[in-house]
């Protein structure tokens, strides 16, 4: 895959071309990539994923607090390497280019730089100022500019559409059945571990605090959850807990996120860490005395391994 952050230099043999901010890259998106790979094949020519960094919610609406992403600008690439796409453009969403009329957008940059053939665009497609650019819309550019056009259903499981909105609830209320079977793969959470109050090594079960990557990066609600944690290129269970700190941190919401790993004890500060959740165990407690949350901790770690022998 090639990635351009400009089209200074893009080149690509009959373009088949999607839009849009693709946050999570699941499976209602893969639809998307699959088709345009069909229609690549198809047209002797090469797929071409158009993205923005940063976000243009960051762009037009910079005091708006309330944006929470499934995936980082780096997860999104690794996930668009890993489905084949020949061509990722991130361009640059700048005040300038959110008032840019899209019928400009796709006359000049589409068709007039990146040549594009195909557009393939999904069921709810709005996009560009004021919202304007819809299929109908999309539609009348094609027939006038000589490129084809094409729309596809909404992808459904279990009766309901998936969707990044759905997703993100799906995860603030912990249920990463539902999360992770719509997104494809398990949601995961990528940061680096700090200093915290070590208080979990005074009762034995020792946690790593953990700074997110990315301040947009949705944090999943309070609670605590069965997790995978990668860290020197090595795989470990562990049971997380995600809480209020007293203090502000760059996580989303504040929130705090400590992990107690498994069958480890190395020193881990300043370490980059990727935490992969699969099942919410309880919700957050108060507890009376160090004992009473001792044997609270002592039941999760069971749990949680029992739950992890029951799926692997």
């Amino acid at each position: 895959m090639k990635i351009h952050r400009d089209l200074k230099n893009f080149k690509a043999k009959n373009p088949v071309l999607t839009i849009g901010t693709f946050d999570g890259v699941h499976l209602g998106h893969r639809k998307i990539i699959a088709r345009l790979h069909d229609l690549a094949k198809l047209r002797n020519g090469e797929s071409v994923i158009f993205t923005f960094d940063p976000h243009p919610r960051k762009i037009v609406a910079p005091l708006e607090s309330s944006l929470r992403l499934l995936t980082t600008m780096e997860e999104k690439i690794e996930l668009f390497e890993q489905s084949g796409i020949d061509h990722l453009i991130i361009y640059p969403f700048t005040p300038e280019f959110s008032q840019l009329p899209y019928e400009e957008f796709v006359e000049n940059i589409l068709v007039g730089q990146i040549h594009t053939q195909s557009l393939v665009v999904g069921y709810d497609h709005k996009f560009g100022k004021n919202r304007k650019g819809d299929f109908e819309f999309l539609k009348s550019c094609a027939d006038r500019l000589g490129f084809q056009i094409e729309k596809l259903d909404v992808l459904l499981m279990n009766e309901s559409h998936i969707s990044s909105t759905k997703i993100r609830d799906a995860i603030q209320h912990g249920d990463f059945e539902t999360a992770n079977t719509f997104l494809g793969y398990p949601f995961t959470l990528h940061g680096t571990v700090i200093e915290g109050q070590k208080l979990g090594r005074k009762i034995q079960f020792p946690t790593a605090n953990v700074a997110a990557s990315d301040p947009d990066k949705i944090i999943p609600g309070y609670g605590v959850y069965a997790v995978q944690v990668n860290i020197h290129q090595k795989t470990y269970k562990g049971m997380l807990n995600i809480g209020s700190r007293p203090t502000v941190n760059n996580n989303a919401d504040h929130r705090s996120i400590e992990v107690h790993i498994f069958d480890f004890n190395a020193d881990i500060y300043g370490e980059h860490i990727e935490l992969i959740f699969f099942k919410k165990l309880r919700e957050e407690q108060n507890f009376g005395s160090i004992e009473a949350l001792k044997d609270q901790l002592a039941k999760d770690k069971t749990d949680t391994i029992a739950w992890f022998q029951r799926i692997l």
